[in-house]
């Protein structure tokens, strides 16, 4: 390493007191997650690429996981426990998590993976995060309108709706441009806002006594979690849903878009750990976006609700499942 390079980097240690010079020999770099998404269906895809960059499980790297599931309440003890172990990076799955994480620690790194990081409050800027925190904003509640124009599209003679929210996740003022973007297209919708899990079905409930005929089912760590939960209700009450995710429409769902749920780790989160762990400050790693976004629509479904979805929105679907 050249001398000016190692000033520059022994400066920023000292800046960032948790900022690693290099990859050291000899040194286990631990990865904290906490997360509502089940380790086992993205830990490979951390371990697969940390590998390729040279951080080998079990060799000179470990992987922490902290599996919340629809769990609100432990996420805070999760982030402590993480924080107590000294790992040197945490990655959290969520608003929630990222929150319970920030409040934890103000000096280890974190990765956070939000709807909006920057308008939820998590960091103050896209170009430059503030404080510990970088990550990926899913732009989720931005395609909640997106989503909510799909399936009016998808279930023909739409008049009247329902949309599913999780009362932290979405701001009013998101709920109020979703009802105006209905009334434009002369539809009904009613807002049905939740707290936790065991307020979904009778709110499902609600939306189809007020007369809807479809669902859109709005961006949330919480609701995503719980998607098995609201699939069964719908599928009982024969109500048409959109998610968030295209995995959702994978499995069993009535449709989805937006970006892979399992690409997100590839594709962005990996790159930003190993930064990190190599020495870069959060504040120099720009919040990123994904760019790549899937409809997927399941005509099984669709026939099991007595939904026959026009022709020429199946022929713009990314993935169809008959």
């Amino acid at each position: 390493m050249r001398r000016r390079e190692f000033i520059a980097l022994m400066g920023a240690s000292v800046a960032w007191p948790f900022a690693a010079l290099a990859q050291e020999p000899g040194r286990t770099y631990r990865l904290g997650i906490v997360s509502p998404l089940q380790c086992e269906r993205y830990l490979h895809q951390f371990s697969d690429a940390m590998r390729t960059r040279g951080f080998v499980e079990g060799r000179n790297f470990t992987i922490s996981c902290r599996y919340t599931g629809p769990h609100v309440d432990v996420i805070s003890d999760y982030a402590a426990e993480l924080v107590k172990a000294k790992v040197d990076v945490i990655y959290a799955g969520g608003e929630l998590a990222i929150r319970a994480a920030q409040q934890a620690t103000k000096t280890i790194p974190i990765i956070g993976v939000a709807d909006d990081m920057v308008g939820s409050g998590l960091v103050n800027s896209m170009a430059r995060p503030n404080g510990n925190t970088t990550g990926v904003s899913i732009l989720a509640t931005e395609l909640d309108g997106k989503r909510q124009e799909i399936l009016i599209e998808a279930v023909p003679g739409l008049r009247r709706m329902a949309a599913l929210a999780h009362a932290d996740s979405t701001p009013i003022a998101k709920l109020d441009a979703l009802q105006e973007a209905a009334r434009a297209r002369n539809i009904e919708i009613s807002i049905h806002r939740v707290a936790g899990a065991e307020e979904i079905a009778a709110a499902i409930d609600m939306g189809k006594a007020s007369g809807a005929e479809a669902l859109n089912v709005l961006a949330s760590a919480v609701l995503y979690v719980n998607r098995q939960l609201i699939m069964d209700r719908v599928a009982a009450l024969r109500l048409p849903a959109i998610y968030q995710w295209p995995e959702n429409a994978e499995e069993g769902g009535f449709a989805a878009y937006g970006p892979r749920i399992l690409s997100i780790i590839p594709e962005f989160t990996v790159r930003q750990v190993v930064k990190l762990l190599n020495g870069v400050t959060p504040a120099d790693i720009p919040i990123e976006q994904p760019t790549k976004f899937e409809l997927v629509i399941n005509l099984k479904t669709a026939k099991a609700m007595g939904v026959t979805v026009p022709a020429i929105l199946v022929a713009r679907a990314d993935k169809v499942i008959e």
